[in-house]
């Protein structure tokens, strides 16, 4: 048996999951820029957000687990990008550059 939500399989949710994680694992390991890096992380983040509604909605739609789990998800990224930014602006304002393989010290 297939379910189906709107006509729409688990299978395709996904296939966009996945495709959005390796679009975001790739602006990771590829870039050299530590703002790309962040917008990276911020597409796994999401690609793992929709996993997370996806498997809730066809599983356990009935309890809010999977909502609790996706808000958790969304408060870290939030989290993450201020705290990332912030960084970046940091090391900008010493360094004149936002290349984080120059940033081979931990004091600056």
């Amino acid at each position: 048996m297939q379910n189906l939500l709107n006509g729409i399989p688990l299978w395709w949710y996904l296939v966009v999951s996945a495709a959005l994680f390796c679009i975001g694992l790739y602006g990771v390991l590829a870039r050299k820029n530590a703002i790309a890096l962040l917008m990276g992380v911020e597409l796994m983040l999401n690609a793992a957000n929709i996993n997370l509604l996806a498997f809730w909605r066809y599983l356990t739609p009935a309890s809010s687990g999977g909502l609790a789990f996706a808000a958790f998800v969304l408060v870290i990224a939030a989290a993450e990008a201020a705290v990332g930014l912030a960084l970046i602006i940091s090391v900008y304002r010493i360094t004149r550059s936002i290349d984080p393989e120059k940033l081979d010290q931990m004091k600056l």
